[in-house]
């Protein structure tokens, strides 16, 4: 008699399915009219409230509003559940959710064969783990001739790959991971690969303390192999699944091209891995080689297998090209963004201070307030009557804590000039929030200022100065991030942490109200050609349809009349993918003697054979 638990009764880990009440189920795919069934995978955000790319995808689903959406998501925190949903739209027709962050007791019992399978797959994961961290830059800037550009050979690729659909497999057969992750086996499986020959440095240096924090974090981040999500009526019913970010949120995606080879589509406006170097500062040397090596591999694993690959900007790109991202297979796609609530500070420029200068975002030590007050000092001196607001909310307790002393700074370098020829009666300096009488919105806070200023160390995409620049207001900025692709030509870059570049900069356009306003119309010129939610729309549109054209139709289309639909295939799906290649043939998959060498592997992206004759010049030499 079989003991072992059905796979469907994985929703023991709490994936809950929902149907959005009064939405009906819309048809398939139909290629007439251009309507898809597309998997949206998110992670901490869509479609929870205080999701962190809830807005982007939100403007997406509605935005294309011809197909059908069906909505993955896995929630990091219980406040994030409790807050709910945002108000979908009639194209959603069902949300699935699962947690990341309790622990689960599945009180499944393995028996002999499974924990055997379970011990060789976890043990090779933790074997590749241990080995040098790919992504990072010694690894890269090291990678041999033969090594791809994330630092690790295509074997090391196809090894990872098999230990990674190795555990899926073996969940989807036993019923779930989450225990065997993190039991006892699994920690000794880790110490074996960190005092094995061979094992990078600041791997053996993990005590049984860092095992067990790597552990439990492998485990958080595996757990999407235990859902109950790759099912024919599920992620296999999809025509393409788009995640929304890198990391656990693709690994769902990567799952049903595994199990249903259903294409996936992969968007990152922040690079999981490099979110993890600016995250674990304070972590051990073990921990964070031996996570930094999982998502950097995860990462090139994912990108060997996602059709197409839409970095937010040329900044994540690169990223994403150090990870083993292929050319080819990259559409820079940036932010969409509604301009709408900043037009009426556009057109009415003259209702700004032409002495006040505006910060604008969330306080935190990586905005660098404090040199930002200090290159201030030395506009004051310059220009006796300029002002700085700054106006944010704090970014959780250390964001506080940096408020707290960014005030006192200020008390300290401007006290209050009640007297003398320039007194305003109150500090230069004015910490504000947005919500209140006097700045309803961001859109005002920017309108009260002549010029906006940037002053962080570290940035993504900067949505901030975009907003700026669509309220058509000059810039000075640190040149992070993708700052200057986001500016171009219209705004001035200073280095960071530099407060008198900074401040010249400043006292350069106080005194300049022409090239000011030169320079803010230019900024809304560029920021309405390329960060509107329009221009995003369409490109994802286009994409969508770009990857389903070279994509085999996995089940029969039918017509209005549910007769099969002739020529529904396009003649694109039939290109043959990367074996077609003879310079990719016996060294794709590590040679002959790699475990994938066998024609039953030849199952690879089809978009890869084409996509290069499909990519404008300039898209592969943006580098």
């Amino acid at each position: 008699m079989d003991n072992r638990p059905s796979r469907h009764l994985l929703v023991r880990i709490r994936s809950s399915r929902c149907e959005p009440p009064g939405q009906r189920r819309l048809p398939k795919r139909e290629i007439g009219g251009a309507r898809v069934r597309i998997g949206l995978l998110t992670e901490g955000g869509y479609p929870y409230v205080s999701g962190e790319a809830g807005l982007w995808c939100d403007r997406l689903v509605r935005g294309l509003d011809r197909h059908e959406f069906d909505v993955y998501a896995l929630s990091r925190s219980e406040q994030e559940e409790a807050g709910g949903w945002v108000a979908l739209p009639p194209q959603v027709g069902r949300v699935r959710t699962a947690p990341l962050w309790e622990s689960v007791d599945d009180g499944i019992v393995h028996g002999r064969r499974a924990r055997r399978r379970f011990s060789e797959c976890y043990g090779e994961l933790a074997t590749l783990l241990c080995a040098t961290t790919p992504g990072s830059p010694s690894a890269a800037a090291g990678g041999k001739a033969e090594e791809g550009a994330g630092g690790q050979s295509a074997l090391e690729a196809d090894r990872f790959a098999s230990a990674l659909y190795g555990l899926a497999e073996l969940a989807r057969d036993e019923g779930g991971l989450p225990a065997a992750l993190r039991s006892e086996t699994a920690v000794r499986a880790l110490e074996r690969a960190c005092r094995a020959p061979g094992a990078h440095s600041s791997a053996r240096q993990a005590r049984v303390p860092d095992l067990l924090t790597v552990a439990a974090r492998l485990e958080r981040a595996l757990r999407p192999l235990s859902l109950d999500w790759y099912e024919d009526d599920d992620l296999g019913s999809v025509d393409l699944c788009h995640a929304a970010s890198g990391g656990t949120a693709a690994l769902p995606g990567l799952l049903a091209r595994h199990f249903c080879d259903v294409p996936l589509l992969v968007t990152e406006y922040g690079v999981r891995l490099r979110t993890h170097y600016l995250t674990e500062p304070d972590s051990s040397p073990a921990i964070r080689s031996l996570l930094a090596s999982f998502h950097g591999r995860l990462a090139a694993e994912t990108y060997r297998r996602a059709a197409v690959i839409t970095p937010g900007n040329t900044h994540a790109r690169r990223w994403q090209e150090r990870c083993g991202a292929d050319r080819a297979k990259l559409r820079t796609v940036h932010p969409g963004m509604d301009a709408t609530p900043f037009a009426q500070a556009a057109e009415s420029p003259e209702c700004a201070d032409p002495q006040t200068l505006v910060w604008v975002g969330r306080v935190e030590p990586a905005k660098d307030l404090v040199s930002l007050l200090h290159a201030f000092a030395e506009i004051r001196r310059a220009e006796p009557g300029a002002r700085l607001r700054i106006v944010g909310t704090p970014s959780g307790p250390e964001g506080a804590a940096y408020l707290a002393h960014c005030k006192a700074l200020a008390a300290q370098l401007f006290p209050d000039e009640a007297d003398g020829p320039h007194a305003v009666g109150r500090n230069p300096v004015a910490f504000e929030e947005t919500g209140g009488p006097e700045l309803p919105t961001r859109a005002d806070a920017y309108a009260s200022g002549a010029l906006v200023v940037l002053s962080s160390v570290v940035e993504g995409f900067p949505s901030g100065l975009v907003e700026a620049m669509f309220c058509g207001r000059a810039t000075v900025s640190t040149d992070v991030g993708a700052v200057v692709e986001a500016i171009g030509g219209t705004g001035l870059v200073v280095p960071p942490r530099n407060p008198r570049a900074l401040a010249e900069a400043c006292v350069a356009l106080l005194r300049d109200p022409e090239r000011r306003d030169r320079l803010g119309a230019a900024a809304r010129a560029r920021a309405l050609e390329l960060f509107t939610v329009e221009q995003n729309i369409a490109a994802f549109h286009s994409i969508y349809l770009e990857i389903l054209s070279r994509t085999p139709v996995r089940r029969v289309v039918l017509d209005e009349t549910g007769e099969p639909l002739p020529f529904a295939v396009p003649a694109e799906a039939h290109v043959p993918g990367r074996w077609s290649d003879p310079a990719a043939r016996g060294t794709a998959r590590g040679g002959p003697g790699s475990p994938r060498s066998a024609p039953g592997w030849a199952t690879d992206d089809p978009v890869r054979a084409t996509a290069r004759a499909t990519v404008p010049a300039t898209e592969g030499a943006a580098l």
